[in-house]
């Protein structure tokens, strides 16, 4: 029979082989290039319509991707040739909201801003928002364990998943978790899933956690300093202190200069980092004061305070003043926050010694940061290149204790370096969970793990 006919039986109207289609669901937000068109694109709208694909595909011996919004920045969503995309952009339906457990039932393709919408109808929230947080699924945030602005206070994705429907590689569906605030039945597969990046199998639906939405008023401050590692002085204390803020971002000077070159927002030049936060609570003002007595027993040579987002509009268009400026390659690390300034400071080392900018953001309460290596065209040699110093950046992250990914995942574009932060050991522990979980190796293969 063939296969394209025998995918169509009991999907009709949501296979799709045209090839301006197919290219449209062959790659993400990341630089990661598809190797070839997939064979058809299944656009899904139910867990049942998952599941029916996957069961073809493993009798058919097709590698599967899974894309959502297609915001991904590891290459984890890219087609395979001639394999099967399994789009979760359709099934973008809120199924409940129960204030009273605090709880939300969600399908994977629900856009993460929309929960939180939802949510605040009745004075909650769904904390975890990152920068994508608008554009991107909930599903795709679970499969890299997504983090965002807020979650130096209210923790990643993983810490507000209660429980996830998933498709096996098999098609069975199976569903973790509970509505309960304690389960210790069995092991924890919600965890396990959480940030898998689509190789153990297909989230379709997840319960998730909500927060009450806080009291009081928003209020920011901005400080400036004379060296990153002043700056990287006052989150340390920061964090080791009674106060700690809603959002905390740190951004060098070369990623200030780009913001003000094309988001002009006010923001001072002459300071080699700025450190912005953020307290929402009913002593939002003296928390912010406090804060910002840090930030000068840090060495910050100014610093401002207002009410609302004022002060944060900088950190939130800095992605979109990089991608203005034109060609980078990007990366995601995470250090302790202790080593945060160690970080930026051979971030500016490497800088020097490879005659190349590289503007820089992080999550500072978190450690976590988000260079970029700006190029001069879009040659092979050209991203070479970039690879190549975004490896330097990788190979340092590792030498201060840190990780290769702290949010955007493994994918195909961190896939080798993973065994440098990977021991034999514990490399062959994953890989057997992932035969474990799919004998054929059809889910998302040569990614993640």
């Amino acid at each position: 029979m063939n296969t394209i006919k025998e995918l169509t039986e009991g999907l009709e109207g949501r296979i799709l082989t045209d090839p301006y289609q197919l290219l449209h669901y062959s790659s993400d937000a990341s630089r990661a290039v598809p190797e070839g068109l997939p064979l058809a694109v299944l656009a899904a709208r139910s867990t049942e319509e998952v599941a029916a694909g996957v069961r073809w595909a493993a009798r058919n011996n097709v590698h599967v991707s899974v894309r959502g919004a297609g915001t991904g920045l590891a290459g984890g969503a890219v087609a395979y040739p001639q394999g099967l995309v399994i789009s979760l952009a359709e099934m973008d339906k809120i199924l409940s909201i129960d204030p009273g457990n605090r709880l939300a039932e969600v399908q994977a393709g629900v856009i993460t801003a929309d929960i939180d919408a939802a949510a605040a109808e009745h004075g909650l929230m769904y904390a975890p928002d990152p920068a994508s947080y608008r554009q991107s699924t909930i599903g795709g945030n679970i499969a890299t364990n997504a983090g965002g602005l807020r979650c130096v206070k209210y923790g990643v994705t993983t810490d507000s998943v209660a429980g996830l429907e998933v498709v096996l590689a098999d098609g069975e569906i199976i569903r973790t978790g509970s509505k309960t605030r304690k389960n210790v039945v069995g092991y924890d597969l919600t965890s396990l899933f959480v940030g898998s990046e689509g190789t153990l199998g297909i989230v379709t639906s997840a319960i998730v956690r909500l927060k009450p939405r806080p009291a009081g008023t928003a209020v920011t401050f901005r400080a400036t300093f004379p060296t990153v590692a002043a700056a990287g002085r006052a989150v340390t204390s920061m964090m080791n202190s009674p106060v700690v803020p809603d959002v905390m971002e740190l951004m060098d000077r070369a990623s200030v200069e780009i913001v003000e070159k094309f988001h002009p927002t006010g923001l001072s030049t002459d300071g080699a980092a700025i450190l912005v936060g953020q307290f929402i609570s009913l002593t939002s003002e003296q928390d912010a004061e406090f804060a910002a007595r840090l930030c000068e027993e840090a060495g910050a040579t100014n610093v401002e305070q207002a009410e609302g987002d004022v002060l944060l509009e900088a950190r939130r268009v800095s992605g979109k003043a990089l991608d203005a400026r034109g060609l980078r390659a990007s990366c995601d690390v995470a250090v302790p926050i202790a080593r945060l300034g160690d970080m930026f400071e051979a971030l500016e080392r490497i800088s020097a010694e490879e005659n190349v900018a590289i503007p820089t953001f992080a999550h500072a309460g978190d450690g976590n940061l988000h260079p970029s290596v700006v190029i001069t065209d879009e040659s092979a040699e050209a991203y070479a290149e970039a690879e190549r110093i975004l490896d330097l950046i990788t190979d340092q992250a590792l030498r201060l204790g840190g990780t290769i990914s702290g949010e955007h995942g493994v994918g195909s574009l961190k896939f080798g370096s993973l065994t440098k932060q990977l021991d034999p050991a514990s490399h062959a522990a994953h890989l057997r969970i992932k035969k474990a979980f799919d004998p054929q190796g059809i889910l998302t293969p040569g990614r993640g793990v």
